[in-house]
């Protein structure tokens, strides 16, 4: 056997690990939460009534705020962590069940997945040890040291551009309905298979179009020179309720979110980990 054999092979067994398995599942419920809580701060937006950062880092520092809520914060953290490890060993062993470029494209998916986790595990880390409320002050920061370096307005351009296309694929992964084959419908009663289609093509759409006008505001604050404007989803859904059609559209959006939390939760059961 190979060294790259038996990589591969230590890498599938600790992906087969139940203890990795029910965490992972454990992490959709925590995930499904922060997009409730993302959905109903932005619906305190779209009514015009104060609220805090419209992105995961102010639903945490909201969930972190109540009565022991840094302890279900911390759970969720443990929970993101799992996801990330797992997505992590999916994009190194696998997707067997695809072959050539389906399978390295679900790859590379889990690839950007098992980052995403990752860093929403940190942004809660943050949020439990030092009060950190939302990733917008820090995406704002980034981007201000990128536009004050040589070729940053460059990269913060190409970086709002990836933002956009990524938000496009979540559209369109939503629109025909791909997240079904990582579900184990057969396992599932008429009602609830309808049902997870629906919440599933309503909550990838929402997120698509908040990604898509986030990255639409980088490209912005490349072009104007302004890091202001780059806030990432906390500033896209304040710019969205600033338009004049905004409030009922961002409502919209809000709805969508909400159904992806609950499509979180529907994954906690029927994914196939």
């Amino acid at each position: 056997m190979t060294l790259t054999q038996d990589t591969r092979l230590r890498a599938s067994r600790a992906a087969d690990n139940p203890l990795l398995t029910r965490t992972a599942r454990a992490g959709f419920l925590g995930y499904g939460l922060t997009h409730l809580l993302v959905a109903w701060l932005a619906l305190q937006i779209a009514l015009g009534h104060p609220a805090g950062a419209g992105d995961q880092g102010g639903a945490l520092a909201e969930l972190a705020s109540r009565p022991f809520g840094r302890y279900l914060v911390l759970a969720i953290c443990v929970g993101l962590g799992a996801m990330a490890l797992w997505q992590a060993l999916e994009a190194a062993v696998g997707h067997t069940a695809d072959r050539g470029r389906e399978r390295t494209a679900e790859r590379l998916a889990s690839a950007g997945k098992a980052v995403v986790y990752a860093y929403l595990a940190w942004i809660g880390l943050g949020v439990v040890t030092d009060g950190a409320d939302s990733s917008a002050q820090g995406q704002q920061s980034t981007t201000a040291g990128l536009l004050a370096e040589p070729g940053g307005r460059w990269l913060v351009g190409l970086a709002g551009v990836a933002v956009v296309a990524v938000g496009a694929g979540l559209v369109w992964y939503g629109v025909v309905r791909r997240f079904e084959k990582h579900l184990r419908t057969g396992a599932m009663s008429p009602r609830v298979r309808t049902l997870s289609r629906r919440l599933g093509t309503a909550g990838y759409v929402a997120k698509g179009v908040a990604y898509g006008i986030a990255g639409a505001l980088l490209v912005l604050a490349a072009v104007t020179f302004d890091p202001g404007r780059a806030r990432g989803l906390d500033g896209a859904l304040r710019a969205l309720a600033e338009q004049p059609a905004g409030p009922p559209l961002l409502l919209a959006v809000a709805a969508g979110i909400a159904a992806f939390g609950v499509f979180c939760f529907v994954q906690a059961r029927y994914r196939k980990v």
